[in-house]
């Protein structure tokens, strides 16, 4: 099914509560995958997608153009839905298609790959206890913090995990890691992603998770849905835009109170820090002095009292 209806950045969704099932009937899922540039990648995540315990009862495919699915369009059981880029919009494209009787929303980043019980876990905890609206897993391996994992390296890496931990533990967390969240629907019903936090974003998770808990509903991380994260390099944006991101989203955040000060400044001096100390011996695949340059202009544009997210897209 394809779509190009644009999304709508202040109409929120309405889902209905969920309801108790049948006996031995699951609760129903949507799994949304936003994307851009990656159709190969894309297509290997969403076969993988097939060996959960727990199958969704849909998939949506949230993208620009026709070339960031290729053939997956034909696909049994997606949806391809087209409008503008950016991580915000996308999600928010994709909540505004997610049926009605849709009791949780999973979002996961185009290369995340599951553990097969990875839904299954996150149905656990929202049955566990009403006032969880938003579950997010165990990264065990984490291809961000690298040059990336391949798909053959990442799904060799979910295939080693063999048993799942024996305890299960709930823990609040700072707020869900955008490659692999979990939400009630009826607990984001209304809600939005911020289309102010441009192209890949930065922090957008982490101000969905602050929507959350100032409604008083618990964001929580859990020990039994573990996935890899690929960190697939191609298709993020510039160091540049990305730099000024780093410093300004996390203030714009504190301006809407859905991140507290002192988080603000640790992410924001950390990230500034390892782009100062790195950028006289940069990583192959970080462009150090790209973002340390749009640090300098996210610091200058906050110290003239301009809180700007949107910025980014232009520089």
């Amino acid at each position: 099914m394809d779509s190009s209806v644009s999304s709508r950045a202040d109409v929120g969704v309405t889902f209905k509560p969920m309801e108790p099932r049948c006996a031995g009937e699951a609760p129903k899922v949507c799994v949304i995958f936003p994307t851009r540039g990656r159709a190969e990648i894309l297509k290997q995540v969403v076969a993988f997608v097939e060996w959960q315990t727990v199958k969704p009862d849909l998939i949506i495919v949230s993208c620009v153009s026709d070339d960031d699915v290729g053939d997956l369009a034909t696909h049994r059981g997606l949806m391809v839905i087209k409008g503008r880029p950016g991580s915000s919009a996308q999600r928010n494209h994709a909540f505004d298609h997610v049926p009605a009787d849709i009791d949780v929303v999973v979002i996961l980043d185009d290369d995340f790959l599951m553990h097969r019980m990875w839904i299954a876990e996150v149905l656990k905890a929202f049955e566990s206890d009403a006032s969880i609206a938003c579950v997010t897993g165990t990264v065990i391996a984490d291809g961000i913090h690298g040059p990336g994992f391949s798909y053959e390296e990442a799904r060799a890496m979910v295939g080693q995990v063999g048993e799942l931990p024996p305890s299960f533990i709930v823990a609040p967390t700072g707020g869900p890691y955008g490659c692999n969240m979990a939400f009630r629907a009826s607990s984001i019903a209304g809600l939005r992603f911020d289309e102010r936090l441009v192209l890949y974003g930065w922090q957008e998770d982490r101000d969905f998770g602050g929507q959350i808990w100032n409604q008083g509903d618990r964001v929580v991380r859990i020990n039994t849905a573990l996935g890899v994260h690929l960190g697939v390099k191609r298709g993020r944006v510039s160091g540049r835009k990305l730099g000024y991101s780093q410093v300004i989203n996390p203030l714009y955040l504190v301006h809407k109170r859905t991140m507290p000060w002192r988080d603000a400044v640790r992410h924001v001096a950390r990230n500034v820090a390892s782009n100062v100390l790195r950028s006289f011996a940069p990583e192959p695949w970080i462009d150090r002095r790209g973002r340390l340059s749009g640090n300098v202009i996210g610091i200058w544009d906050f110290m003239r009292g301009r809180l700007t997210p949107e910025r980014a897209e232009r520089l």
